[in-house]
């Protein structure tokens, strides 16, 4: 540790606290210093030459001299591959175990000794050395997976594990999507992405590597074909990208490729071939439905971290009413802890807090909980007594609880890979559940342990439960906080069993997605953060987590005007909508930038509002299909090699697409538009794609256009559904789909389906196999 680490630590959490993070890094540097095996001389190896198999449903077992390789085809066309004897669970990602195999796929032998497996949607060929290529049904190699290579340790070496590297080669047009929450793209570059969940220690900006959410999770593009592949790994990795480069005609392209490297743990890979929606239809059946979040939650939240008392809320919720600025949520955090302690209320600040979250209810409000995974470690605090004596609570190598700097001080961590401690956790929602709050967001589980030098989290020698196979924090760090999510989930249905949860998390891995939500983390307060925290939610949308948003006007700082506007207009057309910063920043209330401001505000705001039904209808689609509501603009034409390099504009669902502005003083701007025709909501002009057209962009708003033939659900000034079209391209037709959300429960609304075309010279909408409509229709832009 140098002199700035320090300087860095005290600035970062106080004095007190800072020197107190020295400590805990000393102590956690010894423990894994006593506690992690040696990793002593390893031997290299890779598969050597295929010498025979066996088949099995789906698939069947390539034996190599040195390895073995498991290739199994699910009948919904998911592809598992896994190296020496790894078979598909146990998995923290998967749900419901392993899928079925399909029965009509078969092992048989391929040319030159190798094997191949051949199904309705995807090939797989595995040759003699171990290379193994992903095909479509017609024969063209979407992935070529070279044979893997491991480092064992040999005698006196015991418990490292092996470590591996595999490298997989695409089409040199091929783009790179995912890993989880990445704060530079949606489109990886050329580079080195590390698959740890970790606090970068302050606000990120873009380029800020690894952040809360890392995920082996990938979908290459290109114009081939689309796949996701998953490495069902979540031990420490990096990935290296390198896109390729095309000979211009010369035949001599340079493919694309990817390096992966991880320190331990299974090689064993998934793959879905398919569109971009089948690929994350397939990922979603895999890995589970993405949760739907109750209807109120697809509103505006209000979040800041310094809310000085109940009536500091009471004011702020008032200055929205007053203003006639439609608000949904309040989000306190851990300020309203009594000194930090979670499930614990600071009685002298709020001291009714049933009292206001029942007054705030009333005007269709919510209260929404921070919750930390860190439990002040003292006698008399009751969250601790009964996690010790239940011994939930993470132990070192010598059965020693393993202790950790966080807010409320020295704190001891539950161990969620133990289903004991899942349970524990949960029944602890009930204290929030009394005191009124309706949701929950989960802070500070990568986890989290305050560090003056190395790494900020447990230390990896520390022993988790791992569902009764034991390990370390190597092997659990990465899904510890999606096994968190997954405790107050299941707490939240035992105790609320008539109320979908709402739940979203810092941190997560693979699978998360069946538990709520996340948002962007302490992202910059400028231009750069605005444009990382898109780049943010497109790339948690294509890694299966459908349902994010960052912290509007940025978390450190103060905003200029101008920025929080075009922040705020971001985030009225993301899925969750919420203002929030740090106790040293700026206000984030509308009012706070200015009366221009905020009669801009307020016009986001209001067609945040006359979209909910909409939204509402993307949720239920996320949870049908697992498609995100935010998605690139190749998302239907992954084609189109324009559209894939396109990364400052999306489209919401397959009816609008929103351009968002990302540069300070921008009054227009140049939008891609897809195939098609393409309404601008705001003039009612049409533009024909594929193509680029300039907008108008003033500060009153941003772009948004309309698929031609589009039929999407809308609040009516009535306060009721309606149909809102837009004109088809002559002799072309529409439609689209509505789902009408029939509360907070855990009802499943069908799925209403409408067609829109021309009659004579007018546009008619039907409903799909017919019956009235329904809905008022109201039809949009301009024709001719």
């Amino acid at each position: 540790m140098d002199a700035r680490d320090l300087v860095r630590s005290v600035k970062a959490v106080g004095t007190a606290q800072g020197l107190r993070s020295v400590r805990s890094a000393w102590r956690r540097q010894r423990a894994d210093a006593a506690g992690l095996p040696r990793r002593g001389a390893e031997r290299a190896r890779v598969p050597g030459l295929a010498q025979s198999a066996e088949p099995q449903p789906g698939g069947g077992v390539v034996r190599f001299a040195r390895s073995s390789l498991r290739v199994r085809v699910t009948a919904g066309g998911a592809v598992f591959c896994g190296w020496d004897d790894a078979e598909p669970e146990p998995s923290y990602a998967l749900a419901g175990g392993c899928p079925d195999a399909d029965v009509r796929a078969a092992l048989e032998p391929d040319k030159d000794g190798g094997w191949r497996v051949v199904s309705e949607r995807v090939t797989v060929v595995v040759s003699r050395h171990g290379m193994v290529e992903i095909r479509t049904p017609g024969g063209v190699v979407l992935r070529r997976d070279l044979p893997p290579r491991w480092w064992d340790p040999v005698s006196g070496a015991e418990g490292t594990g092996a470590r591996w590297v595999q490298r997989f080669e695409v089409a040199a047009d091929a783009r790179f999507f995912g890993l989880g929450g990445r704060s530079s793209g949606p489109r990886l570059r050329d580079g080195s992405y590390r698959l740890w969940n970790t606090d970068p220690g302050g606000a990120f900006e873009p380029g800020d590597d690894p952040l809360y959410i890392t995920m082996p999770v990938q979908m290459v593009v290109a114009d081939a074909g689309t796949h996701l592949v998953f490495h069902d790994n979540p031990w420490d990795g990096r990935v290296r990208l390198r896109e390729g480069e095309e000979g211009a005609g010369s035949g001599h392209d340079r493919p694309g490729s990817c390096e992966l490297r991880f320190d331990g743990g299974p090689l064993r890979s998934w793959t879905v071939v398919g569109s971009p929606a089948r690929a994350l239809h397939g990922w979603a059946a895999l890995t589970g439905a993405p949760a739907i979040p109750p209807s109120w939650a697809l509103g505006h939240h209000h979040a800041r971290w310094g809310f000085g008392s109940a009536e500091e809320v009471r004011r702020v919720v008032a200055g929205y009413r007053e203003r006639g600025l439609p608000l949904s949520a309040v989000h306190l955090d851990i300020d309203h802890y009594r000194g930090h302690r979670i499930f614990t209320v600071d009685t002298e600040r709020f001291p009714d807090l049933p009292g206001l979250a029942r007054e705030l209810r009333a005007d269709g409000v919510r209260l929404v909980s921070i919750v930390d995974p860190a439990v002040k470690a003292e006698s008399g605090n009751p969250v601790y007594d009964s996690g010790s004596a239940a011994d939930v609570f993470v132990r070192d190598a010598r059965g020693a609880e393993v202790r950790g700097e966080v807010w409320p001080g020295e704190s001891v961590f539950p161990d969620f890979t133990d289903p004991r401690a899942r349970k524990w956790w949960g029944d602890l929602y009930t204290e929030r559940s009394a005191q009124g709050f309706s949701g929950f967001w989960h802070d500070m589980n990568e986890p989290v342990s305050f560090a003056a030098f190395g790494d900020p989290t447990l230390p990896r020698s520390a022993r988790h439960a791992l569902e009764g196979r034991g390990g370390d924090h190597r092997e659990a760090h990465n899904v510890y906080g999606l096994e968190m999510a997954r405790a107050g989930y299941d707490g939240l249905c035992e105790l609320r069993p008539e109320e979908r949860p709402f739940l979203f998390s810092r941190s997560g891995w693979a699978g998360m997605q069946r538990y709520g939500g996340s948002w962007s983390g302490d992202v910059c307060t400028g231009w750069p953060g605005l444009r990382a925290s898109l780049a943010l939610v497109l790339g948690l949308g294509l890694s299966g987590v459908p349902y994010s948003g960052p912290d509007v006007g940025g978390f450190s700082g103060s905003p200029s005007p101008e920025l929080y506007v075009r922040w705020f207009q971001l985030g009225a057309w993301l899925p969750l909508f919420r203002t929030h910063s740090a106790i040293s920043a700026g206000r984030r209330e509308p009012w706070e930038f200015g009366p221009r401001a905020l009669d801009h505000a307020r016009e986001a705001l209001r067609e945040r509002e006359r979209l909910r039904p909409y939204f509402v209808t993307l949720s239920h689609l996320a949870h049908r299909t697992g498609a995100p509501y935010a998605r690139p603009v190749w998302w239907s034409s992954p084609g189109d090699r324009a559209l894939r390099d396109c990364e400052d504009e999306f489209l919401l669902g397959n009816a609008l697409l929103v351009a968002p502005v990302l540069e300070r003083g921008a009054t227009r701007r140049a939008v891609r538009l897809p195939r098609g025709r393409w309404y601008d909501t705001a003039s009612g002009e049409a533009y024909d794609g594929p193509g680029q057209v300039l907008l108008d962009a003033p500060l009153s708003r941003i772009p948004v256009l309309a698929r031609a033939g589009s039929v999407l659900p809308v609040m009516g000034e009535d306060g009721r559904v309606e149909l809102e079209v837009w004109p088809p391209a002559p002799g072309r037709s529409g439609g689209g789909l509505v789902v009408v959300d029939a509360g907070d429960g855990w009802e499943h609304p069908p799925v209403e389906r409408f067609v829109s075309r021309w009659e004579d010279d007018r546009v008619v909408v039907e409903r799909a196999g017919g019956g009235e409509v329904g809905y008022p229709v109201r039809v949009r832009g301009r024709v001719g």
